[in-house]
């Protein structure tokens, strides 16, 4: 679905539907805020409730973790919002295309 990091491609290789029509614009971003905040906040917090480490020993797991699970998570998410809106036809999905036509 992506030919770069994040960047869509304009047409599926396998059944050729347009994906250019795609409006992901805020939503993964904001979803793997969602997600990533929900895992490192609770885990941040029995971490430091169990072991009580040093703020430098904090910084060390938990800064690069969020990055790892940000930079991991965040075309994961960009592609279920694109597959979301092909499923909704919303933007153009299903005006035109290979898997969707009006018959």
């Amino acid at each position: 679905m992506f030919y770069k990091y994040l960047k869509v491609v304009d047409q599926c290789s396998s059944c050729g539907e347009d994906l250019h029509y795609q409006r992901a614009d805020d939503a993964p971003p904001y979803l793997t805020i969602m997600a990533v905040g929900h895992i490192i906040v609770p885990a941040l917090f029995i971490v430091e409730r169990l072991w009580k480490p040093a703020i430098w020993v904090h910084m060390a797991i938990w800064l690069p973790l969020t990055l790892v699970l940000t930079l991991a998570l965040l075309p994961m998410f960009k592609g279920a919002v694109v597959g979301l809106q092909w499923a909704l036809r919303m933007h153009g999905f299903g005006v035109s295309g290979a898997f969707h036509s009006d018959q």
